[in-house]
């Protein structure tokens, strides 16, 4: 930046010019003379003293002089002069420029101005003033002029920076249109406010996704508004920043809490929960196709990244404001702070449950870490537990002597709940199978009793549920289920092939991978989606029907001659969610390979036609359970026999969308045998008669079931 020296910098010289130039105010775009922007080598002007000072009002062409000429004059070269200039009150247009003589650093300086609005223009070689020099102090000419030094050439030169041109363009743009612009500024920090509030109260169960809950005083951000007030701007963005990109997460972890909530009937756990993410995956592959799958994938990660971002740059713009406007901001943050304490002092309240005086915030960051702390202590404890077994020890020949003899099987009907017996809107359906059922097995001879039991999952996870009634410990997390398969924990399958007298086989058809656990269990031979013959079609997840995989099953291994009775588990899937397309029920000699079901599967309905409809959910999960209660009853009526013993039960409750916000874990489990002694070793847990538990039969732990179990049929206990 050139310097302008004044009147009385001029009066001090020692000498005067002759002749003072007019002062005229030249054109923003005029060009400069060449002789006064440039001097080669052998041409160098001699500019006396006098003539390097200009005065204030100097146009652009007359401060390029302002550089002294370089000591070394060519002899022959003439003096130059700075031009005449006459002032017009009103600029004109540009005049034509002389594309030689114009420079880029010219064009550059042709659009700053000087402080007192004056038109400044720097030559190459004008030296930068010390940008830490104090307003209004200018260095004498013979200080501030330095000679150029005539090797160094015109690219050499440093130029003038620019300013960015989004700048020059916002700024423009500003300008043009000021309502415009401060109608965009207001609705960008009041967008900016919102998500702030709604990050910081966000509920997380979506029943409680409610207006009230976001018209509340946050404390947290009445201490950030404080913090972000009184810090330097470089702390003050950095803080920001931080805090937003912590908000973000906080916000991304309560949305994956109203989802664990909607479907699993639980928060989400940040130490053990990554894992479902795969399965989740599937879950989508399975319902939606691959396509469906990934284009969810992607719309999640893109959500993620929106909602980081989002909150980062709310928590900046906001800070930044607070920081412009520091009094009012200062004012503000007083006053709220002021209603936040007098409305939790007298516990001010929308409606129950909902202050005014927010903590939201700060209790959810203390619950998560308190989770956290839970459950690696949780590990350590549950450990210890999995090795008390009160029948470890007992010996094989006094493991359920009360059953030597008998065809076992252990069915589990997927998310078989409490709900389908007592909802309004799936009972009548499912009541009135449960009686029409057990009315197939009173005819056939069978009898049955039925309670409760209270699992330990809900909504899906279903292994957990399964692990929990066999080995008699409660398996309510991934880590309990990783500890307790990699231990030798005796479950209901192998107390039956501990004593010798059983062969255990698995029929697994939602098994589609390598299955470890198989071992764990207790199972000789395993039968999974691969090994049941199903050339059918797969019903959204479940990947044959109830139908098929019991036909299967009889023709694979319960019609073959054993030297020993069976002890068979089977996992039953076609009341999986989504429940739809749900199959129908065929005739047994038309099930063959499972290609009936091929038309059945494209007439049925689609799982985008009834999931986001809770209603029409909660009708076809109904008819879901309808179908594989019926599908188990008739297989039992036909291959069963005076030795047939079955215990069937369901895994875990529906989700929430169809079991209820606030539904029990409570699922239905029930024991059919012909044998009336079968029946008779269990009065005292005084279940009720048939298939449907009423509403006052007790209730048990799922866990507490393996024992009783073995207890009740003449098992030893010996830890």
């Amino acid at each position: 930046m050139s310097f302008n020296t004044s009147s009385r910098q001029l009066s001090k010289t020692d000498e005067a010019p002759e002749d003072v130039p007019s002062q005229e105010v030249t054109p923003l775009d005029a060009p400069a003379p060449r002789d006064t922007v440039q001097t080669s080598e052998a041409e160098t002007p001699e500019v006396s003293a006098a003539e390097a000072k200009a005065p204030e009002t100097e146009a652009p062409e007359a401060k390029a002089s302002e550089a002294e000429a370089p000591e070394a004059k060519a002899p022959e070269a003439p003096e130059t002069e700075a031009p005449e200039a006459t002032i017009d009150p009103e600029p004109k247009a540009p005049e034509a420029k002389d594309p030689e003589t114009e420079t880029p650093e010219a064009e550059a300086s042709q659009t700053e101005t000087s402080e007192t609005g004056t038109p400044e223009t720097e030559s190459p070689e004008a030296e930068a003033p010390d940008a830490d020099a104090p307003e209004g102090e200018v260095e004498a000419p013979e200080q501030a002029a330095a000679a150029p030094d005539p090797a160094v050439s015109d690219a050499d030169t440093p130029t003038a920076p620019r300013p960015r041109r989004w700048r020059r363009v916002w700024g423009g743009w500003r300008e043009k249109y000021p309502v415009a612009a401060r109608v965009l500024a207001w609705t960008t920090t009041a967008v900016a406010l919102a998500v702030v509030v709604v990050a910081l109260l966000m509920p997380t169960q979506a029943d409680k996704v409610r207006l009230a809950a976001f018209v509340r005083l946050p404390v947290e951000a009445i201490f950030g508004a404080a913090l972000l007030i009184v810090l330097p701007r470089k702390p003050r963005i950095a803080v920001a920043a931080f805090a937003g990109l912590g908000l973000g997460a906080l916000t991304v972890v309560n949305f994956l809490d109203i989802g664990f909530n909607e479907y699993l009937g639980r928060g989400f756990n940040v130490v053990l929960d990554w894992s479902l993410f795969s399965d989740a995956q599937g879950y989508l592959q399975d319902t939606f196709g691959k396509g469906g799958a990934l284009g969810i994938a992607a719309l999640a990660v893109t959500l993620v990244i929106a909602v980081l971002a989002l909150t980062t740059l709310s928590v900046i713009r906001l800070g930044n404001l607070a920081a412009r406007h520091t009094e009012t901001a200062t004012r503000t943050t007083l006053v709220l702070a002021i209603a936040w304490v007098t409305c939790a002092a007298l516990g001010v309240q929308y409606a129950a449950g909902i202050p005014i005086a927010s903590e939201h915030t700060m209790q959810a960051l203390q619950f998560k870490a308190e989770q956290v702390q839970r459950t690696l202590q949780d590990e350590a404890e549950f450990a210890k537990i999995a090795k008390k077994d009160n029948f470890a020890n007992t010996p094989p020949d006094q493991l359920l002597t009360g059953l030597r003899g008998k065809d076992m099987m252990i069915t589990f009907i997927e998310s078989y709940g409490r709900s389908a017996i007592e909802d309004p809107v799936m009972a009548p359906g499912v009541d009135a199978t449960l009686t029409a059922e057990n009315k197939k097995l009173t005819d056939a001879g069978f009898a049955a009793k039925s309670g409760w039991l209270t699992s330990a999952t809900y909504g899906g996870s279903s292994w957990l549920g399964h692990s929990t009634f066999m080995s008699g410990l409660w398996i309510s997390n991934q880590q309990r289920y990783r500890t307790v398969t990699a231990g030798e924990r005796l479950t209901l399958p192998g107390a039956f092939k501990k004593t010798g007298a059983w062969d255990t086989v698995g029929v697994m058809p939602g098994v589609q991978k390598a299955w470890p656990e198989q071992n764990f269990y207790g199972i000789d031979k395993l039968y999974d989606s691969h090994k049941l013959g199903y050339k059918g079609p797969k019903f959204s997840w479940s990947t044959m029907p109830d139908q098929y995989a019991l036909t299967a099953f009889e023709r694979l291994v319960h019609s073959k001659k054993h030297d020993k009775p069976l002890m068979s588990t089977i996992i039953l899937t076609s009341s999986h969610q989504p429940w739809a397309p749900i199959p129908e029920l065929v005739p047994q000699d038309q099930v063959g390979d499972g290609s009936i079901y091929n038309a059945i599967e494209k007439a049925g309905k689609k799982p985008a036609d009834i999931i986001t409809d809770s209603t029409k959910s909660k009708q076809e999960y109904g008819k879901s359970i309808q179908y594989s209660v019926s599908s188990l009853i008739n297989y039992l009526v036909k291959y069963g026999n005076k030795n047939t013993v079955l215990i069937f039960l369901g895994d875990h409750q529906p989700i929430a969308r169809v079991s209820g916000n606030h539904a029990s874990r409570d699922v239905p489990v029930s024991i059919v045998a012909k044998d009336p002694k079968v029946l008779d070793k269990i009065a005292a847990w005084n279940w009720a008669d048939g298939l449907q538990p009423k509403q006052d039969t007790p209730v048990w732990k799922m866990n507490a079931f393996r024992d009783r179990f073995l207890t009740a049929y003449g098992s030893t206990p010996a830890p």
